[in-house]
C-alpha cells in the first residue's frame, strides 16, 4: 500500500479519467475471486482505495497482482491528442487582457514641447437666417510653449475643417458614407526649419464663417461640428498636435410683436384666436393666448340653446428631422449614359444619396380645466397656457442647409369640445346631446439659440471715414504769442495794465472763436488804457 500512495503523489499530471480507470482494474473480476478464497477478518481492510496509508493486519496469502500505475508520460500525450481535438471549441481573446489592456494607446506626446490655444472672439454666434447672415468672426491664438533651448520646427500648419456626421449613411459600415469632410481654411505658421527658443510663442489666427454654414448640431439623424487641428512637426521626436472643436450657434431676431392667427371649424360656428411667439429658446417659459368664440348657438324654434364646452385641452412641440445621406463613389449608383448637351458637353453627374427623415415631441402637457367660461349669447373660452421646453429633451435648433438638412418645429394645440342644450326658460337643466369635436391646430415656431449680449461682428467694425463728424473750427490767422499773454494779464489784473494794440492783429478770426480783449473794448468805443479805478467804480456802482 504505501508504494501506491507514492506512485500516486509522484505522477500529479495524471487527469481524473486516469485514475478512475486504474481503481476499476483492481475492482476487476479476477481480484475479487483472489480476495474471496480468504475472508479477511473484522479488523482487516481490503486493497480497494489508493488512498489508504496503514495496514492494522497481515497480508493475506493470496494477493492481488500490484497494479500498474499510468505513465505520466503516455498520459501527458493523451492530454495532449484531447486539448488538440478540443481546440476548434476555446475562444481567444489575444487583445482582451483584464488590467494590462493595450488596445487603445495614448498619442506619444514630445516632451520638450506643448501646444494650446486662446479665443480671444465671443461666442461664435450667427445672426439672422442663413439668406441674410453675415457671418460669425473667429480670431484667436496659438500657444506654442518651448520647454528647451534650439527647438528646431521643421513646418507649423493648422486648418478648420466642416464635419458632417451621417447617422444613417447611404451604405452601412462605410466611413465615406457615414463621413464628408470639408477644409474650410488653412494656415501655415511656419513653412520653413526654424530655431525656436525657450518661451511660449504666439501665432494669432482669423476666419471669418460665412453666414450659409449650418450651425453645430447632434440629434438622431446627422450631427455637424467644426474641427480645428494644428501641428508642430520638430527636427527630432514625435510631432506636437492639438485638436478643438469650435461650436457654432445661430441665432434668429425675435419679433417684438406676438403672431396672432384666427382659425375657423366648420360646420360649427367655432373660431379660434390664437397669440404665441414664433421664436422660442431652448431653455425658457413661453406662453400662448387662446380665446373660443361661438361656442352659443340659440335655437329660436325648439326655444333651446347649445353650448360647446371644452373639455380637454393638450398641446405638444413636434421636432422634424430631414436630411439627405449621400453616397460616396464607390457605393453610388450608376446612371444611364447621359445625352449631351446642346454645347457638346456631357452635364455634371447628379449627386446620388437617400433621403432620411425622423420626428419626435420635445414637449407636451394636457388640461382638463384652468380656463375662463362665459356662456352668455356672446360668451366664449379663454385661458393662457405657459410651456417650456426641458432641458433633457436636448432639442435642436432650426436650421436650414444647402445639402439637404432641415430642422423644423411645430406646436400642436389640439381641444376637445362636447355640445350641450338646455331649454331657454330653464338654463340650468342641461342635457348632452352626444356630440363631440376634436379641434386641431398647427403653429409653425423656430427653436433658436440665444444672441446672448454679442452682436453681429459688422455691426462691431469701427466707423469709416465717411462717418467721422466734422472736426472743430479752425483758426484762420495765427495767433500771436505776446497778444495771449497781454490779454491774459488785463483779464487779471481788471484792466490795470492795459495791453498793447499790436497785438490785435493775431486775434482769432475763425468761425465760433471769441474776440480778443482788445478788439472787443475798440468795438465798444472804449479806451483800452483806462485806469483800473474806474473799472472798479463801475463795478461798485453794479453792485
Amino acid at each position: 500500500m504505501p508504494h501506491r500512495v507514492v506512485d500516486f503523489f509522484r505522477s500529479p499530471n495524471d487527469s481524473i479519467h486516469n485514475i478512475k480507470a486504474s481503481v476499476q482494474r483492481r475492482a476487476s473480476p479476477n481480484n475479487s475471486r483472489s480476495a474471496s478464497r480468504e475472508r479477511p477478518t473484522r479488523n482487516s481492510s481490503a486493497a480497494s482505495s489508493v488512498f489508504d496509508v496503514t495496514d492494522h493486519t497481515p497480508a493475506p496469502a493470496c494477493t492481488s497482482p500490484p497494479v500498474k500505475m499510468a505513465d505520466p508520460s503516455s498520459s501527458r500525450g493523451r492530454e495532449r491528442d484531447r486539448d488538440r481535438d478540443n481546440h476548434s471549441h476555446r475562444l481567444s481573446f489575444p487583445s482582451f487582457h483584464l488590467g494590462t489592456s493595450r488596445a487603445f494607446k495614448e498619442p506619444v506626446q514630445n516632451p520638450n514641447a506643448s501646444l494650446d490655444w486662446k479665443i480671444e472672439s465671443p461666442p461664435i454666434v450667427m445672426h439672422g437666417d442663413t439668406e441674410n447672415s453675415t457671418g460669425a468672426l473667429v480670431s484667436g491664438q496659438l500657444l506654442l510653449k518651448v520647454k528647451e533651448d534650439d527647438f528646431e520646427v521643421e513646418s507649423f500648419t493648422a486648418k478648420l475643417e466642416v464635419h458632417v456626421i451621417q447617422k444613417r449613411p447611404f451604405t452601412g459600415h462605410c466611413q465615406e458614407c457615414a463621413n464628408q469632410i470639408t477644409e474650410y481654411k488653412t494656415w501655415s505658421f511656419l513653412s520653413e526649419p526654424t530655431v525656436l527658443s525657450k518661451r511660449t510663442h504666439n501665432f494669432p489666427f482669423s476666419v471669418l464663417l460665412d453666414g450659409h454654414l449650418p450651425a453645430t448640431t447632434d440629434n438622431a439623424v446627422v450631427a455637424v461640428r467644426y474641427d480645428f487641428t494644428a501641428e508642430v512637426k520638430p527636427r527630432t521626436g514625435p510631432a506636437v498636435k492639438l485638436a478643438r472643436d469650435i461650436e457654432v450657434k445661430r441665432a434668429l431676431p425675435v419679433p417684438e410683436l406676438p403672431h396672432h392667427s384666427i382659425r375657423v371649424f366648420p360646420p360649427t360656428n367655432i373660431a379660434a384666436s390664437v397669440q404665441f411667439p414664433q421664436v422660442v429658446h431652448p431653455v425658457s417659459t413661453n406662453t400662448f393666448n387662446l380665446r373660443l368664440d361661438g361656442i352659443v348657438k340659440h335655437n329660436v324654434d325648439a326655444k333651446s340653446v347649445e353650448y360647446w364646452k371644452l373639455k380637454r385641452l393638450s398641446w405638444k412641440l413636434e421636432e422634424s428631422l430631414e436630411t439627405v445621406a449621400p453616397a460616396c463613389e464607390k457605393h453610388a449608383p450608376k446612371d444611364p449614359p447621359a445625352a449631351e448637351s446642346s454645347s457638346g458637353t456631357p452635364p455634371p453627374p447628379a449627386k446620388k444619396g437617400a433621403k432620411r427623415t425622423d420626428a419626435r415631441t420635445v414637449a407636451h402637457g394636457d388640461m382638463h380645466g384652468g380656463w375662463k367660461a362665459d356662456y352668455t349669447p356672446s360668451g366664449s373660452i379663454e385661458t393662457e397656457i405657459e410651456y417650456r421646453l426641458a432641458p433633457n429633451a436636448k432639442a435642436s435648433c432650426a436650421m436650414k442647409g444647402a445639402d439637404g438638412t432641415v430642422i423644423s418645429h411645430q406646436l400642436v394645440v389640439e381641444m376637445v369640445v362636447v355640445q350641450e342644450y338646455s331649454p331657454v326658460a330653464h338654463p340650468k337643466q342641461v342635457t348632452p346631446t352626444g356630440v363631440a369635436r376634436i379641434l386641431r391646430m398647427h403653429f409653425a415656431v423656430a427653436v433658436t439659440d440665444r444672441a446672448g449680449l454679442g452682436v453681429s461682428w459688422d455691426n462691431e467694425a469701427p466707423p469709416i471715414y465717411q462717418d467721422v463728424p466734422p472736426s472743430p473750427p479752425a483758426y484762420i490767422g495765427p495767433i500771436s504769442y505776446d497778444a495771449a499773454v497781454e490779454a491774459a494779464d488785463y483779464l487779471s489784473l481788471g484792466g490795470a495794465a492795459g495791453p498793447s494794440t499790436s497785438g490785435a492783429g493775431g486775434a482769432m478770426i475763425g468761425s465760433g472763436g471769441p474776440p480778443s480783449p482788445v478788439a472787443a473794448q475798440e468795438e465798444e468805443g472804449r479806451d483800452p488804457s483806462a485806469s483800473g479805478e474806474a473799472s472798479a467804480s463801475d463795478a461798485q456802482a453794479q453792485r
